[in-house]
């Protein structure tokens, strides 16, 4: 489903488990590229990216958005899941955050030549939009803690820093598995009723 389509002829388009499989071959494209350049320098196979495409447009109640030029070509994406599909991260925000009524932003990425046109901002801003504000009061994210653009755009996007920091092992592009700090971010939607 289209949501949007912007002046430079990129359009957002909201993915579900009938229509993702158009995308996939792109998506998993995009994501090792995003991925492999600043400040993650990560290195997924094409089968991972496709299990992680998999995985998340089939969890249940997925924002599922991809920036597209044209019938084939993903240039960014971002997808949002209910913080409670994502265990590990849920463990870490148990107490800080209603973990039952927070959206997790699970991934975002524009490709470089895509940067700088303010995608990124309508990537998490449209995800925000489609999240269901009766079931869900809050929304969070992690990011790495090297100052970069998606850090202070977050930020401008009133998240807040949490006081919460987490250690992620994986992959380089050179073949040596290394960790990096990321911080994670909030902010709140509404009043969940109950």
């Amino acid at each position: 489903m289209i949501i949007r389509e912007l002046d430079d002829g990129v359009v957002i388009r909201r993915l579900d488990a009938e229509s993702a499989g158009t995308w996939r071959a792109a998506f998993t494209g995009a994501y090792q590229t995003i991925f492999s350049g600043h400040p993650y320098y990560e290195r997924y196979y094409p089968s991972e990216a496709e299990g992680i495409f998999r995985k998340l447009v089939t969890t249940p109640d997925n924002v599922f958005l991809v920036a597209t030029v044209g019938e084939t070509q993903v240039v960014g994406f971002g997808v949002a899941i209910p913080l409670a599909a994502k265990i590990s991260v849920a463990a870490e925000l148990t107490g800080l955050v209603p973990v039952k009524h927070t959206m997790y932003l699970a991934e975002m990425g524009v490709l470089e030549q895509h940067r700088g046109r303010k995608l990124g901002k309508v990537l998490v801003s449209d995800r925000i939009e489609l999240m269901d504000r009766d079931n869900y009061s809050h929304v969070v994210l992690r990011v790495s803690t090297t100052e970069s653009p998606s850090l202070q755009l977050y930020k401008d996007l009133g998240f807040e820093e949490m006081g919460v920091y987490t250690e992620v092992s994986s992959m380089r592009i050179d073949g040596r598995v290394k960790t990096d700090r990321r911080m994670f971010l909030s902010r709140v939607l509404s009043q969940v009723k109950v």
